[in-house]
């Protein structure tokens, strides 16, 4: 008897007919069977928002006639896709669940805000082995095909090892083609940041508003961080775990008389 395929949920924060999506749609079709749930417009930025105030929408679409895979649009984050993915929709407990591929780097300080990661984090908290995968590319033109041998390893791996409780992958690709990048590295996040700053404009009925600008700024030289290894023409991998409890400094708080 054949091995039942892996249900793979795939998601991600640009929508649902982003070409990044697209691409990761195709390499998870060689790897089990798919089904999509992702946002009608652009999500990003939104971390790990859910929409409470609003009514949430989610209906089945049809991006390609030769498609046999079914895909639903959710009016919703790409967390609330995930939610309703699980609650509404599948009839078991997806075996993975892949978010992007992102137009843009989600390395380093990024994955807090990443609507991208957030969908993976969103599955790896209902106990769903989940990977965010994101190319260092904003052009809306942006090549993903260098990504998919790539993309189909990390995956492979992933339904075949499992990923230990509370831990998602965060993946970036640099922006090279396929035979310009060496290879694969297990990293740590880099120690980085966004110094930012706001352009204050005003608009012809002579409204105040801003625009948020900044600059990202590295500092840190450690030659495993996801940074290096970007820079260098590697794929970075990051284990991420959404406990974001400070465990090394838990016996030095305890030691503060806050009782007194």
């Amino acid at each position: 008897m054949n091995k039942k395929k892996p249900l793979i949920l795939v998601t991600n924060d640009d929508g649902i007919t982003a070409p990044g999506i697209r691409t990761l749609v195709e390499v998870m079709k060689e790897l089990g069977d798919v089904i999509v749930v992702a946002p009608d417009s652009p999500q990003s930025g939104m971390g790990h928002a859910i929409t409470i105030s609003d009514t949430l929408f989610c209906e089945q679409v049809t991006i390609k006639e030769s498609y046999k895979h079914k895909e639903y649009s959710c009016s919703g984050t790409p967390a609330d896709c995930v939610k309703i993915a699980t609650q509404e929709i599948l009839h078991r407990k997806p075996d993975l669940c892949v978010s992007g591929i992102n137009h843009g780097s989600n390395s380093s300080i990024n994955v807090i805000y990443s609507g991208t990661m957030s969908a993976a984090v969103e599955a790896g908290i209902e106990g769903i082995p989940a990977i965010g995968f994101s190319l260092l590319d904003y052009s809306l033109n942006a090549d993903f095909e260098p990504t998919r041998k790539f993309v189909k390893a990390i995956t492979r791996n992933v339904l075949k090892n499992g990923l230990p409780k509370g831990v998602v992958l965060n993946v970036n690709f640099p922006k090279l083609k396929e035979k310009d990048i060496k290879g694969i590295k297990i990293c740590r996040q880099a120690n980085a940041h966004w110094e930012e700053e706001f352009d204050k404009r005003t608009n012809p009925q002579g409204r105040e508003y801003y625009w948020l600008t900044g600059t990202f700024v590295n500092k840190d030289e450690g030659e495993d961080t996801d940074e290096r290894a970007l820079e260098e023409g590697y794929v970075s991998v990051v284990p991420v775990q959404f406990d974001l409890t400070a465990h090394h400094f838990i016996k030095d708080l305890s030691s503060w008389p806050l009782n007194d």
